[in-house]
């Protein structure tokens, strides 16, 4: 079957077996491999990637319910060469030590951050709930977020001034 999505902003049309998740997909026929391949049962999180703006673990969904969708992968984060502040934050904060996780840590605190900005310590760890990190014990996650969202704040309290 024939399937079209939009993925980080650029329209893709690919002939498909119905059967094909969106995270084989992305990696085995776009060459998106961001997006990592975990437990294939939804309980890691490593896949998750934003369908239509919301946070998706995408071995839990076919290529074709994402077709005429607009999907959004970890490569879509950064603005050219320069780091979302999520990236920022855990490069900053050392949100990450092997990194296998870290693709979908990122996706689903940048939608945290898009929803609430100055988000809790509780509030982080309940929206990365449904990841699992082997290596980092979250605290570390929990510090790369909280700097994300400071730094945020101080761009737009700039942004403001200069337009004041």
């Amino acid at each position: 079957m024939q399937v079209t999505m939009t993925v980080n902003g650029t329209e893709y049309t690919r002939e498909i077996e119905g059967r094909m998740l969106l995270v084989h997909f992305l990696r085995d026929v776009l060459g998106l491999t961001g997006t990592h391949w975990g437990c294939d049962t939804s309980n890691c999180g490593v896949c998750v990637v934003w369908l239509d703006g919301e946070p998706v673990k995408s071995c839990t969904v076919l290529a074709a319910m994402a077709g005429g969708h607009e999907v959004r992968t970890v490569e879509g984060l950064a603005n050219g060469a320069e780091l979302d502040p999520i990236q920022e934050g855990f490069r900053q904060c050392h949100g990450l030590q092997c990194g296998f996780c870290t693709p979908g840590m990122l996706m689903t605190c940048r939608a945290l951050l898009d929803k609430n900005p100055d988000p809790t310590e509780g509030e982080i760890r309940e929206a990365i709930s449904g990841q699992i990190c082997r290596c980092t014990g979250y605290s570390s996650i929990i510090r790369s977020v909280r700097w994300a969202a400071v730094h945020e704040a101080s761009a737009v309290a700039t942004e403001e001034a200069v337009r004041a």
